[in-house]
């Protein structure tokens, strides 16, 4: 594999043209944008430039509404919800934020609900807003189903992440993690799929519910979840947060995500908040820095996501690359 070192300035300028080639706004690119260059800098490989290209299929096709207007509503105090109309996640999420953050300062508590959206890929991406202003943040969200239950064969849940968020001092976020509830992201599948390599066993199984190491075989079946029963019971847990609270698709019924044409996502995502003031106050923050100190005792290790390495620039697959540039080059009308 031939790789590019691109910078991430490169990367959002780069995406944001290619999606407003394609249909969206100026500023629902521009959000989309940045959301991709975050999970490049992470490190977040299937959640940045490898969905671009989809993106602007479904910008064309119309799978996903780029010049939608999200509508916010706060009819309860603890309860703000965002219709996002079929249109990005990430611009439903900026239209109600500062709703959310007010109501969860003012209550102690917030859920924040998004509705109807396209796939948010990187969970993390926003429970880290919500850290980044002081608030501790758990968030769900669902896919197309691609999990089988334990002993199943056929799936019934998607990869189902969960995402979780603590602020530290000032802005800054004291650890984060971001995973999904499966054994492994689908991605790694597809991935392994396209390179004609093995996958782990224990990752899958196949059509019979039999244990396997080929990602096609695996891609015909089902992924398992991570920790057998354990795993199964954060899905559904999942499952009732960001499909059932927001009213959106439960994962059976979601279409495949990166397929140009189609009904469209119709996704939830849901956001428990709390703030740490309306509750222990100082104690929070001492209580945290005694944390962070045993771990960091321990040689090795840390807390999640505590120590990401900021770069300007970083490596992507020269053929990705020259993908994403043709895009931001083209109206797309050869796309569809």
């Amino acid at each position: 594999m031939n790789n590019d070192v691109v910078s991430l300035d490169d990367i959002e300028t780069v995406t944001k043209r290619a999606l407003r080639a394609h249909g969206a706004t100026d500023s629902i690119a521009a959000g989309v944008a940045h959301a991709v260059r975050v999970a490049e800098a992470n490190g977040n490989r299937i959640c940045g430039l490898y969905y671009l290209e989809s993106y602007c299929r479904q910008l064309r096709s119309g799978r996903v509404d780029g010049r939608v207007e999200p509508v916010v509503y706060h009819d309860r105090a603890g309860a703000v919800r965002v219709d996002a109309k079929f249109g990005f996640a990430q611009s439903a999420f900026a239209a109600g934020f500062d709703t959310a953050v007010a109501a969860a300062k003012a209550n102690g508590t917030c859920g924040y609900a998004i509705e109807h959206s396209h796939t948010c890929t990187s969970l993390g991406y926003f429970t880290e807003q919500f850290a980044k202003v002081g608030l501790v943040a758990v968030g769900a969200t669902n896919s197309t189903a691609r999990v089988a239950p334990p002993g199943g064969s056929r799936p019934l849940l998607g990869t189902n992440p969960i995402a979780m968020a603590v602020p530290g001092p000032g802005s800054s976020v004291a650890f984060q993690f971001d995973f999904s509830t499966s054994a492994v992201a689908l991605g790694k599948i597809t991935m392994a799929a396209s390179a004609g390599t093995v996958i782990p066993g224990g990752w899958a199984v196949d059509e019979n519910g039999d244990d396997t190491t080929d990602p096609e075989a695996a891609l015909r079946g089902s992924l398992v979840s991570a920790g057998g029963y354990k795993g199964y019971g954060l899905g559904l847990m999942v499952e009732v947060l960001a499909a059932a609270l927001t009213g959106s698709l439960a994962s059976v019924d979601v279409p495949a995500l990166k397929a140009a044409d189609g009904p469209p996502h119709d996704l939830g995502q849901f956001y428990l908040l709390i703030d740490p003031e309306s509750f222990s106050g100082d104690a929070f923050a001492d209580n945290l820095a005694r944390l962070a100190e045993r771990v960091d005792e321990q040689p090795g290790a840390r807390l999640p996501g505590a120590s990401r390495a900021s770069a300007d620039a970083v490596k992507v697959d020269s053929e990705l690359w020259a993908t994403a540039v043709r895009l931001s080059q083209t109206s797309g009308r050869d796309l569809v």
